[in-house]
């Protein structure tokens, strides 16, 4: 484990929870989703350790073992987050792999710092490119009445929320695709989560257009979704994500719920892997 500092302030310096197996493999960073942490991982640090690669998680700012400053929840700060990690890591050449809300992190920090540290990314079950339902993008799966609500209920209650939330995160049709244990750590992480920032970044996940930002992704990538995601289906994310990435590929894992990389490990990881060796 070791702390980087991911803004310096005259008032307070923002320290980012940063785990790296270290060794000589090719760096892959992993970009957690909404509101876990980087332990969310799991189950795919050992299998890349594995494989030979050097594999770095970090909590977002707000979330799991990280600071939790007032403010900074928007995508260009967060995108700034991931490149003082690449920075102070000194890494290069490295994969990154954003599941979920980590997807606009990657496409953010692609448009803005560019390519010369990076092989080649994932959009994992990710969110771009812009969830929201507006007059422009018709396609996005997301309302402005169903953000709207998620709002007001993750303020209401928060228990209540992430109980019923990562039921939906693991679930295809109602029907949990994961052990009642895996859930339950789902929800322990979600509990780490600042409640300011948990509503902030759910503003920032469904209300940023990274339609622009994927314009800029000239790296190899690689979209992984489960076929069953009901909270960023794929039709109006990764789907669309493959089809503006021109050197890119898909990975459709069926039957798999939003959180396939827990549900459908084994294959998750075989997916990545490949791509990687590419």
């Amino acid at each position: 484990m070791t702390a980087v500092t991911a803004h310096h302030g005259l008032f307070r310096n923002i320290k980012l929870h940063v785990d790296d197996t270290g060794g000589s493999g090719r760096p892959v960073v992993l970009i957690h989703g909404w509101p876990l942490s980087g332990e969310s991982f799991r189950n795919q640090v050992p299998a890349l350790q594995e494989a030979g690669y050097r594999v770095i998680t970090y909590d977002r700012r707000g979330f799991g073992r990280s600071d939790k400053p007032p403010a900074g929840y928007n995508y260009d700060v967060l995108a700034e987050d991931l490149h003082k990690v690449l920075e102070q890591l000194e890494l290069s050449d490295a994969t990154l792999v954003g599941f979920s809300m980590g997807g606009g992190e990657v496409a953010r920090y692609l448009s803005i710092y560019g390519s010369a540290r990076v092989h080649s990314v994932v959009f994992a079950s990710a969110v771009p490119p812009y969830l929201m339902q507006t007059g422009d993008n018709p396609d996005g799966p997301l309302t402005r009445e169903q953000a709207d609500g998620m709002a007001r209920d993750l303020a209401e209650d928060e228990a209540a929320f992430y109980d019923a939330f990562t039921r939906d995160f693991f679930s295809v049709d109602g029907d949990l695709k994961v052990s009642e244990v895996q859930r339950k750590e789902a929800v322990a992480l979600c509990g780490q989560a600042d409640r300011k920032a948990a509503l902030a970044c759910m503003a920032a996940f469904g209300e940023t257009d990274f339609r622009g930002d994927l314009e800029e992704v000239t790296v190899p990538a690689l979209v992984i979704h489960g076929d069953g995601d009901a909270t960023v289906p794929y039709e109006g994310s990764g789907g669309r994500t493959h089809a503006a990435l021109a050197d890119s590929e898909v990975h459709v894992i069926q039957g798999g719920p939003h959180g396939c990389n827990v549900s459908h490990a084994d294959e998750w990881n075989r997916a990545v892997i490949d791509f990687l060796a590419k």
